[in-house]
């Protein structure tokens, strides 16, 4: 590997670091605001993306384990964050939705840092944030692997 490589390897690795920590204080923050620990406020995040879905689904995009899910929205619905309904075509299944003015609140918490993100945007071009989109994409699916294999006791 080429001496230039290895550097802005480093550069990636650091700047990954820091925005990992980042987000983390961040989303903290948010939790800290709303009353919940950062696994809870990350699931909420999840619903928010992936609309409602059943425990296991939400085993299989947070990478958690499927007790830690349970935890999690037991947490969750307790704090009126989410409602655990009845899927309408299965009434077997229970799917696990956020609460109507969620979204309003998440906005709200996000003002700030998504008018940040807007300046740092604007200052790339369409091609340069497809390469950075497609680099976050493939490194967060490592990350999620990389939780599933701790949350089953791998290393």
């Amino acid at each position: 590997m080429g001496q230039d490589r290895e550097q802005a390897l480093r550069e990636v690795s650091d700047a990954g670091r820091r925005l990992s920590a980042a987000a983390v204080m961040f989303h903290t923050a948010v939790g800290e605001r709303l009353g919940i620990g950062p696994s809870d406020w990350k699931t909420l995040d999840l619903l928010d993306r992936h609309g409602p879905c059943t425990a296991g689904e939400l085993v299989r995009h947070s990478g958690l384990a499927p007790a830690s899910v349970t935890g999690v929205v037991d947490r969750l619905e307790r704090h009126g964050f989410v409602r655990r309904t009845r899927d309408e075509q299965d009434r077997r299944r229970v799917v696990v939705t956020v609460a109507p003015d969620l979204p309003a609140r998440m906005a709200e918490a996000f003002a700030g840092l998504l008018r940040g993100l807007g300046e740092v945007n604007a200052r790339y071009d369409t091609e340069q944030l497809a390469l950075i989109a497609g680099y976050l994409s493939a490194a967060a699916e490592a990350q999620t692997a990389a939780t599933a294999e701790l949350s089953r006791g791998g290393s």
